[in-house]
């Protein structure tokens, strides 16, 4: 059975209000949130981008069940994996086993901010799976010593460690980071409902681990009203190909987004009060092989959305 979650976008809310979400997403049954770890939101108007951790902290703090996961960090550049296995760990001993690690190999947008070089793909899956040795290593509690290719580690100990390290999800679009994630990864995170990906990930050693991807929604009572949210607050996803990796800034985002169309965002996001196109969107990813699933409700109205998620999509879901 597949199990359903919310999103807290931490490009379009403050902290504060993020944290207020995921007590009303507990509350209204979901069971897990994910969670974006960026330094920047995709566009100006998104408006927001606090420090993951410190709001994955607060939450902690007013949840009982809700699982969370960062969806997703990046632990190769912005921050060093050693730093980012620390973060992690604390994290996870906040949440007793409720935290998942979703990590990636980032965007540009977030990862150029120190002057530091943005590699090639081949290069950032390389220093991924360098970075998840070294966190695995960490979670183990022993000291730890390591000169690899991409970083050195020196004399470091994690003394603050959950009863259990957190189960690390690698995010991946292509085959590449596809087998990467089935390969030494303990679950994966889809960004399309493609079988293939399922099929690849599960070849590669992820028969019988969780498989989850996002889905975005824009409820509101009138469908144009959803569809002019849609596309003022989340015209970044009609980017197609690598942009979203390779664009540097907000303002880039905005210049390349200014092409996007109406219907380019809403042929692919259920948009409005029709449940037929939620269940329709649930049933695409789904019969691709995920079994774990979360909504993102694009734009400011949040309480309307879990009103709908009480009234009629949970149900339908369930029925």
């Amino acid at each position: 059975m597949a199990s359903f979650g919310y999103t807290l976008s931490s490009e379009e809310h403050p902290a504060p209000r993020l944290v207020e979400l995921a007590v009303r997403a507990e509350e209204v049954g979901f069971e897990f949130a994910g969670i974006a770890d960026h330094y920047h939101p995709w566009l100006d108007v998104q408006g927001n981008s606090p420090f993951v951790w410190s709001v994955l902290g607060a939450i902690a703090q007013r949840t009982e069940r809700l699982t969370l996961m960062t969806g997703v960090t990046c632990p190769t550049i912005r921050i060093h994996p050693a730093i980012v296995a620390q973060a992690a760990a604390t994290t996870a001993s906040l949440l007793p086993g409720r935290f998942w690690f979703g990590v990636g190999t980032g965007e540009n947008l977030n990862e150029h901010i120190l002057g530091d070089r943005w590699p090639p793909s081949a290069v950032r899956r390389e220093m991924l799976e360098e970075a998840v040795a070294i966190i695995r290593e960490l979670f183990s509690g022993r000291q730890v010593q390591h000169h690899g290719r991409h970083y050195t580690v020196e004399n470091a100990r994690l003394y603050s460690l959950p009863e259990q390290p957190p189960p690390i999800l690698l995010a991946g679009s292509g085959p590449r980071a596809v087998e990467l994630a089935g390969r030494i990864g303990d679950g994966f995170i889809g960004l399309a409902p493609k079988p293939e990906l399922v099929e690849q990930f599960e070849q590669a050693g992820g028969q019988g681990k969780p498989k989850v991807a996002q889905l975005h929604v824009c409820w509101a009572e009138d469908e144009t009203q959803a569809r002019q949210t849609a596309l003022r607050q989340w015209s970044n996803a009609g980017l197609a190909g690598e942009l979203s990796q390779e664009l540097a800034t907000p303002a880039h985002f905005e210049q390349a987004a200014s092409t996007v169309r109406e219907e380019d965002i809403c042929g692919t996001i259920p948009c409005g009060p029709d449940l037929q196109q939620y269940l329709e969107s649930v049933r695409s990813y789904l019969e691709a092989g995920y079994d774990h699933l979360y909504f993102h409700q694009i734009g400011p109205d949040q309480e309307g959305f879990f009103g709908f998620w009480e009234r009629e999509l949970r149900p339908a879901l369930d029925a």
